[in-house]
């Protein structure tokens, strides 16, 4: 797989990542242990050198992580984050402080059983701490070498640009897909201007491009999609056209829906690294198999003027969630 550049110091990952949240986390029972070491180290074998986890996600998702790459360590990048209190997305309370941040990395290292961190994000921005002494937090974590490169998620361009004049911001994390445009106004030309890496969640729409959830479709219990706005019926009715649409080009080039969906984020910029996670082989492959898929100039005018015919209803989050993203 061909590899890509995030930010100007020299972090190298692959075109694709692999998110790993969904293995432990959000999208139903989690994952068998045996099942998911072996997903993470196919997608290794497929060319995948970059792995992302969270404190968030348990401290399994951490551990199953370590573990999968052990073998093969040096030869990957991995991603953790830090900035939930107590470690509990659930709760949707917010602890940035410099020594959670220092402690959240001590306990990160251990679980992973690697000497460093080569991105650390946080998670969500907290309003009560000066993302300054964020920055500044991670700075030092640096220079002890714990950590390699920083980087912020769902954060707005303010604070990007505080956070960079401090530490130098690698990446950043936020929701971007054909399914979710938020970025495209604001962020991508400050990342542009900064040279900063984009890495887009839920590359795929949550799975709604992959053109396999309708309005019958249900999910299992504690799937937070179960909770969110865009995934209700009368949305879901809506935004099904929208997959359709994508679905049609895909056939008639020969491709599935989401390896045109990630072909689509990767033809927005050279920065831009989707991380698409499941918890499937098959699916797996299917993903990688977009990083080999090239759109012409006609396929993105077309799928620009399905984005600009049908638009997304529906909020990504509940009110509490969209709370706790950065403007």
């Amino acid at each position: 797989m061909d590899t890509r550049s995030l930010g100007t110091n020299g972090l190298e990952v692959s075109a694709l990542g692999l998110g790993c949240m969904g293995l432990s986390f959000g999208y139903g029972p989690a994952t068998e242990r045996r099942d998911a070491l072996a997903l993470i180290r196919t997608a290794h074998d497929l060319g995948v050198t970059f792995f992302d986890t969270a404190e968030a996600y348990g401290a399994e998702n951490e551990e199953l992580l370590g573990e999968a790459v052990a073998p093969f360590r040096d030869q990957v990048v991995i991603a953790t984050k830090f900035g939930w209190k107590d470690g509990d997305a659930r709760s949707g309370l917010l602890d940035s402080r410099p020594e959670r941040i220092r402690f959240v990395a001590d306990q990160s290292l251990q679980r992973l059983k690697t000497d460093r961190i080569d991105l650390f994000y946080q998670h969500r921005v907290d309003p009560e701490v000066p993302i300054e002494e964020v920055a500044g937090a991670v700075r030092d974590l640096i220079a002890e070498g714990k950590v390699k490169h920083f980087g912020l998620s769902e954060a707005g361009v303010q604070t990007i640009r505080r956070a960079h004049a401090v530490q130098p911001v690698a990446a950043l994390q936020s929701e971007y897909s054909m399914f979710t445009r938020d970025p495209e106004a604001q962020v991508l030309p400050v990342l542009d201007e900064l040279g900063i890496g984009f890495v887009p969640f839920s590359p795929l729409g949550k799975g709604f491009l992959t053109g396999k959830i309708d309005t019958t479709t249900s999910f299992a219990e504690g799937d937070i999609r179960n909770t969110l706005p865009r995934f209700q019926a009368e949305a879901r009715a809506a935004n099904q056209k929208l997959a359709e649409q994508v679905g049609t080009l895909a056939e008639a080039k020969g491709m599935t829906p989401a390896q045109v969906a990630l072909a689509w984020l990767l033809s927005q910029k050279p920065w831009i690294v989707p991380i698409p996670g499941t918890t499937k082989l098959h699916r797996l492959q299917e993903n990688v198999g977009g990083a080999d898929v090239e759109l012409t100039a006609d396929d993105l005018q077309k799928l620009d003027a399905i984005l600009s015919d049908v638009p997304v209803q529906g909020a990504r989050y509940a009110e509490q969630g969209m709370n706790l993203i950065d403007r």
